[in-house]
């Protein structure tokens, strides 16, 4: 999700200086701090339910940098995936959301489009020749041809969205919640919900989602850790600990959250980035 700290100190910048030109805050600006200000409320509530959470045995596996790529560190990355040798990105922010497909040895930035209206883009998920891209407040699923980028449609669907993976013929949705909907692609309608918990204690503010060899992978929105949850119990199997790599993002120039998991299928090959990381990182899971 959004990364709020910056984002808040952004539109206070931005209404200090339209107050002294023009001797008033914008409407829209005004509007749009105070959903983040909800947002953040929302947030903070949940993120100390995670951390109130009785502990459990389910492990934590570290990880291991195997290569690291070049990323833009202006892309406020919301969703990533791995597709046929290249990387698909959505990038947020209202009014500056794009969808992007990118050379994954350079980081070159292939393909570009920018989200119409004031959306606020969020996760992505290839189904066939199209690709789905989540917003944020707005409701809207938008849908794009794969190979021009053109948009061919929307879905409308209640709620906030967040993450986006798919399991067969099943999309699966987050929205900063412990649950999970699983999601016709045709219509976009709900066909069942998963709650996720760690023994007996739900897991809040699931964010990015990736399918990975039987399970879903879930970013844990403002933290280092990733969930492996089993798709048919909600279970959390373990945990991945990323904190490792702020130490090689620390230097770049305003590096924000965790958030953004591709896996390559065919190669089997995990990729991993953040908000503002002037890199990708391909890691290898240590499970012992």
């Amino acid at each position: 999700m959004i990364k709020y700290g910056i984002y808040i100190i952004f539109l206070l910048l931005t209404a200090s200086f339209s107050c002294k030109q023009n001797g008033d805050l914008s409407k829209d600006k005004s509007k749009e701090f105070e959903e983040v200000s909800k947002e953040i409320e929302q947030l903070e509530n949940r993120s100390a339910n995670n951390k109130s959470a009785k502990k459990t045995d389910t492990p934590v596996y570290q990880i291991k940098v195997i290569k690291t790529f070049a990323h833009d560190p202006s892309a406020y990355t919301q969703g990533l995936l791995c597709h046929n040798g290249y990387f698909y990105e959505s990038t947020g922010l209202t009014g500056h959301s794009t969808l992007r497909k990118v050379e994954i040895s350079s980081g070159k930035v292939l393909k570009t489009i920018k989200v119409q209206g004031n959306h606020f883009a969020e996760g992505i998920e290839i189904f066939g020749d199209k690709i789905f891209q989540l917003t944020w407040i707005s409701q809207t699923c938008f849908v794009y041809n794969l190979n021009t980028f053109e948009l061919t449609g929307s879905f409308s669907y209640r709620g906030e969205g967040w993450g986006l993976t798919k399991i067969d013929d099943k999309l699966i949705m987050s929205n900063g919640s412990n649950i999970l909907k699983f999601i016709n692609p045709e219509n976009f309608e709900e066909v069942k919900t998963l709650a996720v918990k760690d023994g007996e204690n739900p897991v809040y503010s699931l964010n990015e989602l990736e399918y990975i060899k039987g399970e879903i992978w879930a970013n844990i929105y403002q933290s280092s850790k990733i969930a492996r949850i089993n798709p048919e119990t909600g279970r959390v199997n373990s945990y991945i600990d990323l904190s490792v790599l702020y130490k090689y993002v620390s230097a770049t120039d305003n590096p924000d959250v965790l958030n953004g998991i591709a896996y390559d299928k065919d190669n089997d090959k995990i990729y991993v980035t953040g908000k503002y990381w002037s890199y990708v990182f391909l890691i290898e899971v240590i499970e012992k």
